[in-house]
């Protein structure tokens, strides 16, 4: 079974949430090890309120409280959203293995419940199985001992991604709970 960690960027916290950034990267909970071929695509606003993504005032206001780096994608053309839920599809599809692909997500409620209506809106089948959604944030609970060690900018779609999947492992790896 592969594991992928995926991370959203939206203007929105609800389940229409308009997505702006879609990363994630595969990652390999045995060996501890994350793939460096990762998934990376900034989404033009429009296309995605288009298709019935939603923004709301406090995530704007929370965005203009970030840092430059990490708004620096919103000076970035992003690809419309359907090109980026093509694109990371197919990018999925060469993933998985004859037991499928877990995918990852920061809550039960946030990034996979986000992308997979973003599918359901675009009429696109969701392209992991709906048993194989998994709560990063769930298992950041049980373990608060483990401090989460940032790669790149925080708040960059894969480079929250990566930071994510590198805390999990080790998280997993730890054995410490509460």
């Amino acid at each position: 079974m592969s594991d992928v960690m995926l991370d959203l960027e939206t203007m929105g916290n609800g389940p229409r949430a308009a997505i702006v950034a879609i990363g994630a990267v595969e990652f390999d909970l045995g060996s501890g090890t994350v793939n460096d071929d990762f998934f990376y695509r900034v989404v033009d606003l429009d296309s995605a309120m288009r298709l019935g993504g939603e923004v709301d005032a406090s995530t704007v206001t929370w965005w203009l409280q970030q840092s430059d780096a990490a708004r620096a994608m919103f000076s970035t053309r992003g690809v419309p959203m359907v090109a980026a839920l093509l694109d990371f599809a197919a990018w999925l599809r060469s993933r998985e293995d004859a037991g499928g692909v877990r995918v990852w997500g920061n809550g039960a409620s946030f990034d996979n419940v986000i992308l997979a209506s973003a599918y359901k809106s675009a009429m696109m089948p969701q392209p992991w199985k709906f048993w194989n959604d998994h709560c990063y944030r769930t298992v950041k609970a049980l373990h608060p001992a483990v401090e989460m060690e940032r790669v790149g900018v925080h708040h960059n779609a894969v480079a929250d991604a990566e930071s994510q999947a590198r805390h999990l492992i080790r998280m997993l790896a730890s054995g410490e709970s509460k």
